[in-house]
């Protein structure tokens, strides 16, 4: 099955996937906010994710994804990045992982092409709720900050 070559594909290739999206967070201007946090722990994170993705977007269930990132918008809360850039950092997530699909394609026929279209969606689907869930984790700590 196509979409498990890609997850075995993505999760072969945690670490290299994570220190590049640690570097373009550093980088981009868009994700300012997170030169506060230590390249390391990005992409002690960032491996995390990626490394088990196939139990994320394949096994987990809303409330542990929910779970995960209304954490992770929490942390950045505290840490003091803006929610735009959070934001800006899961998009690049996943745009790092469908750059290097493209890279790394390999559709052959018509019906892997197909699979790798519907695991690309799987993937989308995943990164939407983790955007999602951490904007409202985020908010649930500037409420919570707020009214202490």
């Amino acid at each position: 099955m196509v979409t498990l070559k890609l997850v075995r594909l993505i999760e072969s290739h945690c670490d290299d996937l994570a220190a590049d999206l640690a570097e373009r967070l550093h980088r981009s201007s868009r994700t300012a906010g997170f030169l506060v946090i230590p390249r390391a722990e990005l992409v002690y994170a960032t491996r995390d994710l990626y490394r088990n993705l196939g139990d994320w977007m394949l096994s987990k269930t809303e409330a542990e994804i929910e779970n995960r990132f209304v954490g992770v918008g929490k942390q950045r809360y505290g840490q003091k990045v803006p929610i735009d850039d959070v934001v800006w950092g899961i998009i690049m997530s996943k745009e790092t992982l469908f750059g290097y699909l493209r890279h790394e394609s390999f559709a052959d026929h018509a019906l892997d092409l197909f699979n790798e279209r519907e695991f690309l969606q799987l993937l989308d689907g995943f990164f939407d709720r983790a955007i999602y869930y951490a904007v409202r984790g985020y908010a649930q700590a500037k409420t919570t900050r707020a009214v202490a």
